[in-house]
């Protein structure tokens, strides 16, 4: 029986703010103002620390875009961190219970994303599921690619 489940969710903005302060204390106000801001966050990605400084990337629904803009104008003027923001993305999720202790199913996602030439602008784990934040142009590719790699 087949226990991975691959699911989509269309329409995701990723924002990534270059050159942020590499403490706790900056991400807890970050998320604190956008959840003020009735955003929510999904995917969350912090680069390793370079110094004082990182590059913290995290996703929200489109449809936030506008509040987000405003936000991210905010944080330019106090504190000059550029934000890249790109839009009409997707995520495919690869959730499967045996991925905890199954060594190679990393291994099999990006076997099969590789096949499809494609673009991922984001990747996180966790124990039981990996999720890739793909463009529009490479979404049905990926989603193909996976499909076939994990078919029963």
């Amino acid at each position: 029986m087949n226990t991975t489940v691959i699911s989509t969710i269309n329409g995701i903005t990723l924002v990534t703010l270059q050159s942020s302060p590499a403490n706790v204390t900056f991400v807890s106000d970050v998320f604190e103002r956008i959840s003020e801001r009735d955003i929510n966050i999904d995917m969350i990605s912090m680069a390793p620390t370079h110094g004082a400084v990182t590059s913290l990337s995290f996703t929200i629904d489109d449809d936030d875009l506008i509040k987000m803009l405003g936000f991210t104008a905010e944080l330019k003027k106090e504190m000059d961190i550029k934000a890249i923001i790109s839009s009409v993305n997707h995520k495919i999720a690869i959730h499967d219970p045996k991925m905890k202790n199954t060594p190679g199913m990393a291994s099999r996602v990006f076997t099969a994303i590789k096949n499809s030439n494609a673009d991922i602008r984001l990747i996180t784990t966790s124990e039981v599921e990996i999720s890739l934040l793909v463009s529009e142009a490479d979404y049905d590719d990926v989603l193909a690619e996976l499909k076939k790699e994990f078919a029963d």
